[in-house]
This record gives structure tokens, sequence and C-alpha cells, in this order.
């Protein structure tokens, strides 16, 4: 069982919902990117497509860093 204190909580919940929205932006990315012809357009959206591709990377680990330290702390509460 995870114990998160309400801080935690409330910084996982933003790390979702940032990782959700990204996931959005990156769908909307790759329609635009089928959707247009002219050259200029097609850069834009392959630099869009790229950086959000590095945002939810580095949303994932947040939330796996975070994961990783309430797991910490979990097995210290448990060992007392």
């Amino acid at each position: 069982m995870k114990i998160f204190s309400k801080k935690k909580e409330t910084e996982y919940g933003s790390l979702i919902s940032d990782i959700e929205k990204t996931k959005i932006a990156i769908e909307s990315a790759y329609s635009n990117f089928e959707n247009v012809s002219d050259p200029d357009l097609i850069d834009c959206y392959i630099y869009e497509l790229k950086a959000m591709q590095q945002r939810y990377k580095f949303l994932l680990k947040q939330v796996k860093e975070l994961d990783k330290k309430q797991t910490e702390i979990n097995n210290q509460i448990n060992c007392q």
C-alpha cells in the first residue's frame, strides 16, 4: 500500500495531468503533420513533435523518481 502525503499526491496528480495533456499534444502534432503539404509547416510539426516527445520523456522520468522516493519512504515506515 502506498502512503502519499497531500503534497506528493498533488505533485503526482499534476504530473499525470501534464502527461495526459502532452499525449494529446503529440497526437495533435501527428495529425497536423499528416495533413500539411507546405515544407515550412512540415518542419514546424517535426520540431513540435520532437519537443513534445522530449517533454513526455521528462514527465515520465519525474513520475518514476517520485514513485521511487515514495517507495523508499514507505519501506522505511514499514521497517519501523
